[in-house]
């Protein structure tokens, strides 16, 4: 596996560095290098210690970056910055050993190269490796030995030039493939598939040693795969990951043959390809188109709630607008589906505000959902997919005109008046003669009045008349304060607050409580706000009118920041409640203080305020902020502090005795106590995880943990404990490389216990369990060792 870390500091000047680290494998021997490349020559030097060993690198820069260089780190390497005026110096030390070589020649420009002992040079590279390094010759040569230079000269012997991955000439006279691929790839563009396929065909046939014949064959499956064709999609799938194993299109090509596995009804095959894509993939973006095709298949099978799972998933963990909005569609079509309407329209909304475009590439889904919507009176979440679909769709379409005018109805039907207002003025201008004239006109006009309410209705209606017809007299202004009255009594607060100035210049003399009546709809709409979990909202208009913040409003604040994520803000409101003489409350806002330190990364203030909150609830047998145990072992796992992991870990299992929610804090304590060979804390807490797991009948740790604790028992010499454990892997599903393995411990197992015909039958299942894999090979010398 290669990993590669790129990055660019700013250009002062035409001082530009560009560093790059690479990782591999040579012989079975990881190694990494590193690559310093700058405009201008610079200096590198090796510091060497005692032993001739290299202690450290440094590299030198005349001028300085703009940006602060962040130190970088991996297995072999630490690289850090320093700047003494005006120099900028890069540091490397060494994490096992590494060599530094001047890269001074351009093997594509010279001819002879030769071994040149540089100072300055525009390009080094630091080698780190383990104990060999990679490659090179490192024997010492004679003082007499004489340098000759190694000449590169293509002209110098028969050159053949460029092949390609058969090992065939390139014939760069023949340039039809490249023009046929680009017209490949315009027609799967254009969704002409048919074409796309005819042109594949005749390429592979005309053109069987192409460069590009991987891509060929890459676009013919995805062209089945868009005509829903799954079983020539499998078939070519199949000769792809043969052929063409490393390519860059490998996780796209899993996504599709796993689907159309499914498709064609072989779950088992569908399954071991998502296996491949989930678990090789991780980072590959067709790995979240992965979990949405997943997903569809658990949805269609009935697994509705297993198929929920795996959208949330995608829509987690993709950075792709589109997957994202699939993955929201799917959740919203289910959440709305079991009359989950609040959380559906969240996940509408995600759409709305990042792919509005999607609800029109989905037409007949879309309106499907829409209306759905509507008969859950949802109407806000049925007009914003409406209002997506006429951004879209063109004037001339049939269902245009019913569309717009759904919006305007269904937003009539809101507290979006005047969104409302806009769209019913759309639809009649747009539409003098309109089929929906009438039912727009009637919502229309009853737009702005309660139906229900006559009298108020009626009042108001009078009060606007007066202050219309009566603006510049004393009449039009106590209408005005009339209505701002009635509008308070009915609990209008914005609608008082959109005439506040107006208020504001009344004569205090005549009407002295104006001032009151704008602070009461403040504080209304601070209410209403808090309530819609918008603080910023509330903390504006405290701001703006002047108004303390009510202490009985800190809980919401509290989850209304912490929804949003404002965690400075929530931690604020917790510090301010710490001191609370209710005891009660005192445990609860520093149970939420330590919570907002723990998902803000502030560990050390998690450990220093966690022992105050366990103190005050140790005593406490079902105390709600028990979790405080596993905060205190989760931080300590995230440090790495093993001592303390061990300490914490005892009170997690003493307040959550048997509680499979904490199957991987054991398992962290297991791979801790393996890592240090510590059989015994193996044992101990191996043998809860197995507990666990077959308590709630999920084996989610298996088969690593059976492995794991099957070599403690070994170390130890508990062969019949070791047997056990191993053996209870038959009812497990395993994949082959891993059953092979599990059958060939279980042969081990037998053979300890001098059980020669077991171990020999358990050979032979592990070599036909996968007879390729390395557990096989052991398993074929040990079978004949019996």
């Amino acid at each position: 596996m290669f990993q590669y870390l790129l990055l660019f500091l700013l250009s002062l000047n035409l001082f530009a560095l560009e560093i790059s680290l690479q990782g591999a494998k040579e012989d079975f021997q990881k190694y990494a290098t590193l690559h310093l490349k700058a405009q201008n020559s610079f200096l590198c030097e090796e510091i060497l210690d005692d032993f001739k060993q290299v202690e450290k690198i440094i590299c030198a820069f005349s001028k300085q970056p703009h940006a602060q260089f962040k130190t970088i780190q991996n297995d072999f390497f630490i690289i850090q910055g320093q700047v003494k005026d005006p120099t900028f110096f890069l540091v490397i030390t060494p994490l096992q050993k590494m060599k530094l070589l001047s890269q001074i020649f351009n093997l594509h420009e010279e001819e002879k190269v030769f071994d040149a002992e540089a100072k300055l040079a525009k390009h080094w590279m630091v080698i780190g490796y383990q104990e060999k390094i990679p490659f090179l010759n490192t024997e010492p040569l004679p003082e007499v030995a004489i340098n000759f230079p190694y000449f590169n000269d293509k002209d110098m012997l028969p050159y053949v030039g460029g092949l390609d991955m058969q090992g065939n000439p390139v014939q760069v006279n023949k340039v039809q493939d490249v023009k046929d691929y680009i017209t490949i790839k315009n027609h799967y563009k254009e969704k002409r598939y048919e074409q796309c396929l005819e042109l594949v065909d005749e390429m592979l046939y005309e053109y069987p040693h192409s460069l590009f014949t991987s891509e060929f064959l890459f676009y013919r499956i995805k062209s089945y795969f868009a005509l829903e064709g799954y079983d020539n999609v499998i078939e070519d799938s199949k000769a792809f990951l043969r052929e063409y194993s490393a390519d860059e299109n490998i996780a796209e090509v899993l996504s599709m043959i796993a689907k159309s596995y499914a498709k064609v009804g072989m779950t088992t095959d569908a399954d071991y390809f998502f296996d491949r894509l989930f678990s090789e993939h991780t980072d590959s973006e067709y790995t979240n188109l992965g979990f949405l095709y997943k997903g569809e298949i658990l949805e269609s099978s009935g697994a509705s709630s297993k198929a929920l799972e795996f959208y949330l998933k995608a829509l987690n963990q993709t950075k792709d607008l589109s997957i994202a909005a699939l993955a929201a569609y799917k959740l919203a079509f289910y959440k709305v589906f079991y009359a989950n309407v609040k959380e559906a329209a969240e996940y509408v909304e995600k759409i709305l505000g990042a792919k509005n475009e999607f609800f029109y590439e989905h037409l007949d889904k879309s309106l499907e959902l829409m209306y759905l919507f509507e008969e859950e009176q949802d109407y806000v979440s049925a007009a914003g997919i409406a209002g997506a679909l006429l951004k879209e769709m063109p004037p001339s379409t049939d269902i245009y005109e019913e569309l717009l005018s759904l919006r305007g109805v269904w937003l009539s039907k809101t507290e979006k008046k005047e969104e409302a207002l806009q769209a019913l003025n759309e639809y009649l201008n747009a539409y003098n003669y309109g089929f929906y004239e009438d039912q727009i006109q009637v919502a229309k006009d009853s737009l702005f009045f309660d139906t229900d309410e006559s009298n108020l209705s009626a009042k108001l209606s009078e009060y606007d008349l007066l202050m219309e017809k009566y603006a510049d007299d004393t009449i039009g202004t106590r209408a005005m304060y009339e209505k701002a009255k009635l509008l308070l009594s009915q609990k209008m607060y914005s609608d008082v607050l959109g005439f506040k100035d107006s208020l504001g210049l009344l004569d205090q003399t005549l009407y002295p409580d104006t001032q009151e009546i704008i602070k009461q709809a403040a504080m209304g709409v601070m209410t209403s706000a808090l309530e819609n979990k918008a603080c910023q909202e509330v903390l504006d208009i405290s701001n703006e009118h002047n108004i303390s913040i009510l202490d009985n409003w800190d809980d919401g604040l509290y989850q209304c920041f912490m929804k949003g994520a404002e965690y400075v803000q929530a931690k604020k409101i917790a510090e301010q409640n710490l001191r609370s003489q209710d005891l009660s409350e005192r445990k609860r806002w520093l149970y939420r203080y330590i919570e907002i330190d723990f998902i803000t990364g502030d560990y050390e203030q998690v450990l220093k305020a966690a022992p105050d909150l366990i103190a005050l609830i140790e005593d406490e047998k079902d105390s709600e902020y028990k979790e405080i145990y596993r905060i205190v072992f989760d931080t300590y796992h995230r440090l790495e502090d093993a001592k303390n992991m061990l300490l914490s870990i005892k009170g997690v299992q003493k307040v959550f005795p048997q509680d499979w929610q904490d199957t991987p804090r054991y398992v962290a304590v297991m791979s801790m106590g393996a890592k240090e060979k510590d059989d015994t804390l193996v044992i101990e807490y191996a043998e809860v995880v197995v507990a666990l797991q077959k308590r709630s009948g999920t084996y989610l740790q298996s088969p690593f943990v059976e492995f794991a604790l099957y070599q403690a028992y070994v170390n130890k010499q508990r062969y019949n404990e070791a047997l056990t454990i191993i053996k209870s892997l038959d009812e497990r599903e395993l994949g082959a490389n891993e059953r092979a393995r599990q059958k060939y411990l279980l042969g081990s197992a037998y053979d300890k216990l001098w059980r020669n015909s077991d171990a020999k039958q358990a050979y032979q299942e592990s070599i036909d369990a996968d007879p390729s894999s390395a557990w096989a090979e052991l398993a074929t010398s040990a079978k004949s060792m019996n």
